[in-house]
């Protein structure tokens, strides 16, 4: 296997670690908790850069997404966790990569793009924080940026049902139905241009409006 081989694929032992994750934990908690059901499987490309855009209601909705697309996901996490003994090296290992709250997204999209160009998939919330209705009403651009910058494909991702997991002010896992569908991929922005960018965030955004109103 030559190195443009190798740089398609994810290390050996994040692979590891998110199997072992995935298949202890959060597989079978969707699975038999929430009644899990995945659509779109066949639309995952299994290899190479890829940015995964879905939206957002849950703090379980990272692992899930990671879960549903059969590869790991690299999903920015607050700074504070990689303070935190043994937690810090195992997010870390499953592709996690620190945000500082409140300071400005460069370092985070740095991160991404250095992940993009070793081959991982990225994960990234349009709306860039939780809605409760699960409806991205105000998408940022920084994921499209991020495809057309190192040239990855974008995939859609609806989450349907995650909003109601947690109710606020609980800390009671709800086991209510949860529904994943994954669409068809979009092609890599042609330009950094904001009109191009734009144009294919709202593309994003109406995919997974559009399997969202499938519902279960």
């Amino acid at each position: 296997m030559d190195e443009a081989q190798v740089r398609q694929r994810e290390p050996v032992e994040s692979l590891i670690l998110y199997n072992l994750f995935k298949w202890s934990v959060v597989s079978p908690m969707l699975h038999a908790y929430f009644g899990g059901r995945i659509y779109g499987l066949e639309h995952v490309p299994l290899s190479g850069p890829l940015v995964v855009v879905s939206n957002h209601a849950s703090y379980f909705d990272p692992p899930i997404v990671s879960n549903c697309v059969c590869r790991p996901v690299a999903f920015m996490a607050k700074e504070e966790l990689f303070q935190v003994p043994i937690l810090k090296d195992a997010i870390r290992l499953y592709g996690a990569y620190p945000v500082r709250r409140g300071s400005s997204d460069r370092k985070a999209m740095q991160a991404a793009m250095s992940y993009l160009r070793e081959g991982w998939a990225i994960g990234l919330f349009l709306q860039g924080t939780r809605t409760p209705d699960a409806r991205i009403t105000d998408p940022k651009l920084g994921a499209a940026l991020i495809a057309a910058k190192t040239n990855a494909p974008l995939l859609p991702v609806s989450l349907w049902g995650t909003n109601a997991i947690l109710s606020k002010g609980s800390s009671w896992v709800k086991p209510v139905p949860v529904t994943v569908r994954i669409g068809e991929v979009i092609p890599t922005p042609s330009s950094t241009d904001r009109e191009e960018l734009e144009a294919v965030t709202q593309r994003c955004v109406e995919a997974i409006h559009a399997m969202h109103d499938l519902g279960r």
